[in-house]
């Protein structure tokens, strides 16, 4: 069993930045790869970024590549996303997600095992 929680989320205006933090617990944090999702009003939940085991592995989506990072801190079983030049149609809930499989980068939801609860972010223009 796995739990996450996500923090870090919240109101900036378009071309500012937020970091969100996911926090797990249970299960041994290496064991896993992680990924972030995002789910905008009447839409489908979407990939956004995902990160390997060990941190040496990234995958982005397209609309957030060069604006975005995923990183990880094994020591504090924590995983980021740093979002850089926001735009107002990255406006979403945010989700992290773990996947078993720890040497992997994948980008279907249905892949992933356990997911948090999602923090909002709203970017306003």
């Amino acid at each position: 069993q796995v739990q996450l929680v996500e923090s870090g989320g919240g109101l900036v205006q378009a071309g500012g930045s937020l970091r969100l933090s996911c926090e797990a617990s249970g299960r041994a944090f290496r064991n896993y790869a992680m990924g972030w999702f995002r789910q905008a009003p009447g839409k489908e939940r979407e990939f956004v970024a995902a990160i390997n085991w060990s941190g040496g592995i990234t995958y982005y989506a397209d609309v957030v590549k060069g604006r975005f990072t995923i990183s990880r801190d094994n020591a504090k079983n924590t995983v980021y996303l740093q979002m850089n030049s926001l735009k107002p149609e990255d406006t979403a809930v945010y989700y992290c997600a773990a996947d078993f499989r720890p040497f992997g980068t994948n980008t279907n939801v249905k892949d992933y095992d356990y997911w948090g609860q999602g923090t909002q972010v709203t970017v306003s223009s």
